[in-house]
């Protein structure tokens, strides 16, 4: 993608986070060309979604089949993309900073990072660990000029293996080392409560981004608490594969064809993706 171009869609894309939006994430060409067309203004990926589409686990997915999808979905969409990478596809800050360099070479705008180790023993990095991961990234960005948009998340609400109490106090800790370190927006999914989320606005400045699921509040309460960006995370595919689910149970149990035949593009309008 031509740079002004990118540079224009970073432009944009932090824009958004000046009020509030919904921002859903796509697994392939064909989610993120539908999520376009539904009139969002940006598009995320999952990368359980990808993962899975392409059989893997969630976090076991090579970083080429990653990168080949984001080129994909960037190449099929004109708003700009945020990537999920997980926890940065590299043990030390330079290499995560290199997987950054790559994803950004693809047109994406921004990238999401995580700080769960995925280690019942240590759940989550060291903050300092991920401070300079953070930061590795923001150099990269300034060495090359490019603004790039860096949402932390930070998961102790998200961790099964992190117990309840001093989640919010250590979230907070971390919000406020990963701002130092220079990301733009702080990540909390699995985060539920309302008055969780009311001391989380109160003590974080910037932009904050919750991730959608049963028991999270209406996007209009959110908004009203301040709250700049909801994420969907893997739940569209979740849907979708649970849909096909359903779809071969009734053609098995019933020899019917009704929710693969109801309210479904037609296969012109499939090809116009």
């Amino acid at each position: 993608m031509e740079k002004t171009r990118s540079i224009q869609m970073v432009t944009d894309f932090k824009e958004l986070h000046s009020n509030f939006f919904i921002l859903p994430n796509a697994w392939d060409a064909a989610s993120a060309k539908i999520f376009e067309q539904c009139g969002f203004k940006a598009i995320g990926t999952t990368s359980a979604g990808i993962a899975v589409s392409h059989g893997y686990s969630d976090r076991n997915m090579p970083f080429d089949t990653m990168l080949a999808v984001v080129r994909k979905i960037v190449q099929a969409v004109n708003i700009p993309v945020t990537v999920d990478i997980e926890d940065g596809y590299g043990e030390t800050p330079e290499e995560v900073a290199e997987s950054v360099r790559q994803v950004i070479k693809v047109g994406a705008v921004g990238i999401n990072l995580e700080d769960a180790t995925m280690d019942p023993q240590a759940p989550l990095y060291d903050i300092q660990v991920q401070q300079k991961k953070i930061a590795a990234i923001r150099q990269l960005g300034d060495r090359i000029g490019f603004p790039i948009f860096i949402n932390a998340r930070t998961d102790p609400y998200w961790i099964k293996h992190v117990t309840s109490s001093g989640r919010l106090e250590e979230t907070v800790k971390r919000a406020h080392a990963y701002q130092e370190a220079g990301a733009d927006c702080i990540f909390v999914p699995g985060i539920r409560e309302i008055s969780d989320i009311r001391t989380l606005r109160k003590e974080i400045s910037g932009p904050i981004n919750v991730l959608a699921g049963p028991e999270l509040p209406p996007a209009h309460e959110l908004e009203a608490l301040g709250i700049q960006r909801i994420s969907t995370g893997s739940g569209p595919f979740r849907a979708t594969v649970s849909l096909l689910h359903r779809i071969g149970q009734e053609m098995l149990e019933r020899g019917t064809f009704e929710q693969m035949t109801s309210k479904v593009l037609s296969y012109d309008d499939l090809s116009q993706l």
